[in-house]
């Protein structure tokens, strides 16, 4: 990847046969999602979660106001917050059995790599509107299982009902402004699946004013008047 290195002010460098797209093609098509039970260590290594943290910095931000953060949870913060998932659990449900709860509870256990994404709603700009800041950061997010898959491991992008329990908050020092938007999961996949159909740009391409029974063939999206 060095030879095609670039300084971020620069112009992408010019490389025969659109091999920058093919390569950006062939990554974003081989990323899928790998359950977080099947990402076993080992996880990135200092470097590699470097790598990974540069990616998500490369996001969009209107008015660079950094309206997101990550919060590693080490190994031995993971006792902590199975607690957290157990107490959420019960809140929701307080007939939950040993099962429920050891299942609820085990979740915080699973892949080497675990992060929680947080969006900050009130940082910085306040006319920059929170569905801004959280497109911002699903860029940040996207980048960053980008990266992992192109260093050869699996990613997995998880939620849930717990990530709003006032135990959640507290572990992991939310602010009133502040919102749990999902973990990130990196790690080695122990097992693949094939990669799901992906939706064809049809499915999800439209033309402003065109009649809503128009074919679903890709519409004209050419720049041309």
């Amino acid at each position: 990847m060095g030879q095609h290195a670039f300084h971020p002010s620069s112009p992408l460098p010019a490389v025969a046969d659109n091999e920058l797209a093919s390569l950006a093609t062939a990554l974003m098509q081989s990323r899928q999602t790998i359950l977080p039970r099947r990402l076993l260590a080992p996880g990135p290594d200092a470097v590699q979660l470097r790598m990974i943290f540069d990616a998500a910095a490369t996001a969009p931000d209107h008015g660079q106001l950094l309206p997101w953060r990550f919060v590693l949870v080490p190994q031995a913060a993971r006792e902590q917050l199975a607690d957290v998932f157990g107490a959420a659990l019960l809140e929701r449900d307080a007939q939950a059995t040993p099962e429920q709860l050891g299942q609820a509870r085990e979740k915080a256990y699973r892949s080497p790599l675990l992060l929680l994404a947080v969006v900050d709603g009130q940082r910085g700009d306040p006319g920059i509107d929170l569905s801004e800041r959280i497109v911002s950061a699903g860029c940040a997010v996207q980048n960053m299982l980008l990266m992992a898959t192109a260093l050869g491991y699996g990613s997995a992008l998880t939620s849930g009902k717990a990530l709003k329990s006032a135990g959640l908050r507290a572990l992991f020092a939310l602010t009133a402004g502040e919102h749990a938007l999902c973990f990130v999961s990196i790690g080695t996949v122990e097992t693949r699946k094939p990669l799901r159909l992906r939706p064809a740009p049809a499915d999800f391409v439209t033309r402003l004013g065109a009649d809503a029974n128009m074919s679903r063939e890709l519409p004209d999206i050419s720049m041309s008047p």
